[in-house]
């Protein structure tokens, strides 16, 4: 018989789980659940657990995932999540819960809308999804809405919306935003403004305490006498103290799906107010329309390390 194996001292025993905290006041998507590491037995699955995540989830988690109720006090337990895969759970988590078929929805543009479009396509070819068409935010949404079969539409035909479902570039504690760091701020704004509801997906880097303070804050304006609108711009009371510069794509000036050029506007500080600052430079001759999407969100889905956090206005 081989030797009984040796007595491990106290100190190299594995330590004890520590007790489950608390749950919060923050309502965490059941989407957030394999990002943690449970101290408990699991719950059943949820029902809104689409059938194509089940199986990437099933072998690491089991059948079932836990809800979650907390963003703040499941630190102790909520491993760190990768950045691109909270992205794709939260434009699913966009589709799931504020698509229903017969709907008319608009598409938003940039790396998490990506992941609502997708998850659109996937439930219309599943059969899931019916009767809706879609009107896309810009030409590479349009191109991804189309090689998903996607029937599209325009504000021509289709002017009320009842959903649209985009990305944002800053996110305020009043749910306003910073859009258009990706140039589409033109064809975003006249889609989302007709929107019934209007879900605002990002991550949680997005969250600032004022607009206009982790980059740019877009304005596209016409190519005629660009270097005047961009004077004028700058020379607002109410943006005073910004730095305009012209966007440019390598030795030339970027140019807009709608043949625009976009100025991009660069804060020390906070925008003062920026309700007037909006009012202000479309007052502007030349000025086509600026990044601030002020009073629009209904929704807002953010994700983080500590799972996907839901804001409602």
């Amino acid at each position: 018989l081989p030797p009984p194996l040796p007595f491990l001292p106290r100190h190299h025993q594995p330590p004890a789980s520590p007790p489950p905290k608390p749950a919060s006041m923050f309502a965490l998507a059941a989407f957030a659940s394999p990002f943690l590491a449970p101290a408990a037995p699991r719950a059943a699955a949820p029902a809104a657990l689409s059938s194509a995540f089940a199986p990437r989830l099933a072998p690491r988690f089991g059948a079932g995932a836990a809800a979650v109720r907390s963003a703040s006090s499941a630190a102790g337990s909520v491993r760190m999540a990768d950045v691109e895969e909270l992205k794709k759970l939260t434009g699913y988590k966009s589709v799931d819960d504020h698509v229903t078929s017969g709907m008319v929805v608009g598409l938003g543009t940039g790396s998490t809308a990506y992941y609502a479009v997708e998850r659109l396509g996937m439930k219309l070819k599943s059969g899931e999804l019916k009767d809706i068409v879609a009107i896309p935010t810009s030409v590479r949404t349009k191109e991804q809405a189309e090689s998903l079969g996607i029937p599209l539409v325009t504000l021509d035909t289709h002017p009320v919306l009842d959903v649209a479902i985009d990305g944002a570039d800053e996110v305020d504690a009043a749910l306003n935003l910073v859009k258009g760091r990706g140039g589409a701020l033109l064809r975003e704004k006249m889609v989302e403004v007709q929107a019934k509801k209007f879900v605002v997906i990002v991550d949680d880097s997005k969250l600032v305490e004022g607009l206009g303070i982790s980059g740019a804050m877009p304005v596209e304006i016409t190519p005629f006498c660009w270097e005047h609108t961009l004077r004028r711009i700058e020379g607002l009371d109410s943006v005073k103290g910004c730095e305009a510069k012209l966007r440019m794509d390598g030795n030339k000036e970027y140019v807009t799906d709608n043949d625009n050029y976009i100025v991009d506007l660069y804060f020390k500080t906070p925008i003062v107010d920026a309700k007037k600052a909006a009012e202000d430079i479309n007052g502007l001759v030349g000025v086509v329309e600026h990044g601030l999407f002020l009073d629009m969100t209904t929704v807002c889905i953010i994700a983080g390390k500590n799972g996907i956090e839901v804001r409602e206005k």
